[in-house]
């Protein structure tokens, strides 16, 4: 009995002398933030750093609110996540209903939403959605009013490709607006409904969910101005001259205009609601007692290469690997890593092979619009990743 207690002593020790060591080796994250904030990149932000199965490294920096109160930022703070809606919601949506036998990815769309079929999209595959290989274009038209979801899914389902299927990486919110009226077609639930029942329910997020409460706003960071009509879809607010500051409403143009629930754009979520998503999707793949909401098998398929023979740019299914987006990878998490980041300012980068996550959330588009943060999320990337003490080579290795 005494050995078997100094052996549990021994590991409490070394469990506590490698956190220790991972929390010193964070001062570059510091630096790299503070002067992010010090040249107006971002108001602040909240980082989580994850590995081996716990979280070594949660900071706030900064400021959530400048305008029109100036608020401190804090690890609580709720983001509008964007595109990782795309991830976190959307494509984990679709990857439950493929493990439920509801279809099979090289299925044409039009096999379950019809009216996709017309012009020349009729052969268009669940896949080529997925990986942004469908030859549809980035977004719905915004030059003219329109307004509600059932118009949204009637233009991107009328949509003409703008290039061949299966040939060129096109990234595309339209992707991920129609997989989530698949979503809902082959559910029978709305998006929300959906992530709220088989997402966030089963892995225990409190703070994620579409549509966000009255009783959350003094939590959620605010994004930015919106000015006179570009407000539209702002319930409430005035469509004529002034300024509507973004606080708990959406702020992606097309999801706001759809009524905040899209699939591509519309998701609120915290820092620790993100890490608990990745630490639990990191145990799943691990073989470890997991909540995460997919098989093993499954999220394996979800998380490799899955873009079409010859495509240069390399995507799982909802997931960036390595593309044209995937410079918040830095240098030294290995090809073969994967996440996705938001256009507010929020990203998420996980190697299952080093058993590490980065959460970067951020509102860098307030409170005017967005900054060019592309180069401090990747050295954030390598920082954490050297924190834990991956390099190069050894992160290579370690795949």
């Amino acid at each position: 009995m005494k050995r078997r207690a100094c052996a549990g002593v021994v590991l409490v020790l070394v469990a506590c002398c490698s956190l220790a060591r991972a929390q010193s080796g964070f001062g570059a994250i510091d630096t790299l933030v503070d002067h992010a904030i010090a040249e107006h990149l971002l108001p602040g932000a909240v980082v989580v750093v994850g590995h081996d199965g716990q979280v070594v490294f949660r900071k706030a920096y900064g400021m959530r609110s400048l305008e029109p109160t100036r608020e401190a930022m804090t690890v609580g703070t709720i983001f509008d996540m964007a595109s990782l809606t795309k991830c976190l919601a959307t494509a984990t949506a679709v990857m439950q209903l493929y493990q439920r036998g509801a279809f099979r990815f090289d299925d044409p769309v039009a096999k379950y939403l019809p009216a996709f079929g017309a012009n020349g999209k009729q052969n268009i595959t669940i896949r080529e959605l997925l990986t942004h290989y469908s030859g549809l274009p980035p977004d719905l038209p915004l030059t003219h009013p329109w307004d509600g979801k059932g118009e949204a899914y009637r233009m991107a389902l009328a949509i003409t490709p703008a290039g061949p299927a299966g040939e060129k990486f096109v990234y595309s919110d339209i992707n991920f607006i129609v997989l989530g009226a698949l979503v809902e077609k082959l559910s029978g639930m709305t998006l929300d409904q959906y992530e709220q029942r088989y997402i966030a329910g089963p892995l225990g997020l409190r703070h994620t969910r579409f549509l966000p409460p009255e009783s959350w706003i003094a939590q959620i960071a605010p994004t930015q101005y919106e000015h006179g009509t570009s407000a539209y879809g702002v319930a409430g607010m005035p469509t004529g001259p002034g300024d509507v500051m973004l606080r708990g409403v959406v702020h992606d143009p097309t999801s706001r205009r759809m009524g905040g629930v899209a699939g591509h754009a519309g998701l609120f979520s915290t820092a620790d609601d993100v890490a608990a998503y990745a630490q639990s999707l990191l145990d799943r793949l691990a073989g470890r007692p997991s909540r995460f909401p997919l098989s093993r098998r499954v999220l394996a398929l979800m998380v490799k290469p899955e873009e079409p023979a010859g495509g240069r740019a390399v995507r799982g299914f909802g997931w960036d690997i390595d593309s044209p987006y995937s410079s918040t990878r830095g240098s030294v998490f290995p090809v073969g890593s994967f996440g996705h980041t938001g256009f507010t300012g929020t990203s998420l980068w996980m190697d299952a092979g080093s058993d590490t996550y980065v959460v970067v959330l951020a509102n860098s588009v307030h409170p005017n619009g967005p900054k060019r943060i592309t180069v401090l999320r990747g050295e954030i990337a390598d920082a954490a990743a050297r924190a834990v003490g991956l390099h190069g080579e050894a992160a290579a290795a370690a795949q």
